[in-house]
């Protein structure tokens, strides 16, 4: 029975390179996962059961030892494909594994069960690193960062995109779709953005592909993550400031139909006032907008001035029938 793991860096070089041809015979490479610790088993010497051959031979100390300037042990163990580049500091893969990662996915937001495939996408040297593990104890821990390269690691980590704080990150990312979605969405029938309050359908995803919006948040579900913001409090429970900044952008958590409600109440308000004091809104009413060009005419009226923004183009009658025949917004 094996017991404790270990290392084989003193176990002389004969027995080490049997088990690497062993394991390339059964295996058809030399692509060792990143901890393969050799069985109890009559294939293999005696000396090396419970031993981590990957951990041994991508050890310095192994090369150093046993290949440096033994030129024939270098040409036997490239025969048997042996993987050189995994030959360096771990700190060296993790960063070249992140590089990767976000030249594929766009970010470097990795998951923390994530593991690297064996696929050619991928450096060969970082196949099965655990990169998702790695990542999480680097915010966690602050592993690779002790030391005197801590500064200089975190420089090149910055450098390279890392993602401190998830939380943080997803926010500010939240933010940035919901930026883009008041500069980019057209309110219908005026052909203007929206401006005051944001109203984004639940169904509502970034489409990919389309160049007007930033390339980061192509395929973003911005209706789902507002949905969740106000009913599940997502990114802002506990969090004030986050829905100031929120409210700022024009986004406001109490909800679609809380914000409709206060649009029909803006918008009778201003039309009372300038019907002195009257609110006998003919059904067909719609709040103007100024004159603008569509396709080829031009649409809207000198009328809009005393109206917001906001609420140019809202069809104040029917909202108004819907609150007589059906009590809608009074209910709940």
């Amino acid at each position: 029975m094996i017991g404790k793991v270990r290392k084989g860096i003193e176990i002389p070089y004969s027995f080490t390179i049997q088990a690497l041809k062993l394991y390339h015979e059964n295996h058809g490479d030399l692509i060792l996962p990143r901890r393969y610790v050799i069985p109890e088993s009559d294939i293999y010497p005696k000396e090396l059961y419970g031993v981590d051959l990957a951990g041994t031979v991508y050890d310095m100390k192994w090369w150093q030892r046993h290949v440096k300037q033994r030129p024939d042990r270098v040409t036997e163990l490239n025969s048997l494909g042996f993987v050189w580049e995994r030959l360096q500091p771990e700190w060296n893969l993790v960063l070249e594994g992140l590089l990767t990662y976000g030249t594929i996915y766009g970010n470097l937001l990795v998951p923390s069960k994530f593991v690297i495939t064996y696929d050619t996408k991928w450096p060969k040297a970082t196949w099965g690193l655990a990169l998702g593990n790695c990542v999480h104890r680097i915010r966690t821990r602050g592993e690779y960062l002790q030391g005197g390269n801590a500064w200089s690691r975190r420089d090149q980590l910055d450098s390279v995109g890392f993602i401190w704080c998830t939380r943080e990150y997803k926010f500010e990312l939240f933010c940035r779709a919901l930026r883009s979605y008041s500069q980019i969405v057209e309110v219908k029938g005026n052909g203007y953005n929206t401006v005051g309050v944001m109203k984004v359908p639940s169904s509502f995803v970034i489409p990919t592909g389309d160049t007007k919006w930033p390339k980061e948040i192509w395929g973003y579900k911005l209706g789902e993550k507002c949905t969740a913001v106000r009913q599940k409090q997502l990114y802002v429970k506990g969090h004030p400031g986050r829905a100031r900044t929120l409210a700022e952008i024009g986004f406001h958590i109490a909800g679609n139909d809380n914000l409709r409600w206060l649009e029909v109440v803006h918008a009778s308000a201003v039309y009372s006032q300038l019907h002195g004091r009257k609110l006998d809104v003919p059904l067909t009413f719609v709040v103007p907008a100024p004159p603008h060009r569509v396709d080829d005419r031009v649409v809207g009226s000198d009328e809009a001035w005393p109206w917001p923004e906001y609420l140019w183009g809202f069809p104040l009658g029917q909202r108004l029938k819907d609150i007589r025949l059906n009590g809608n917004y009074l209910k709940g």
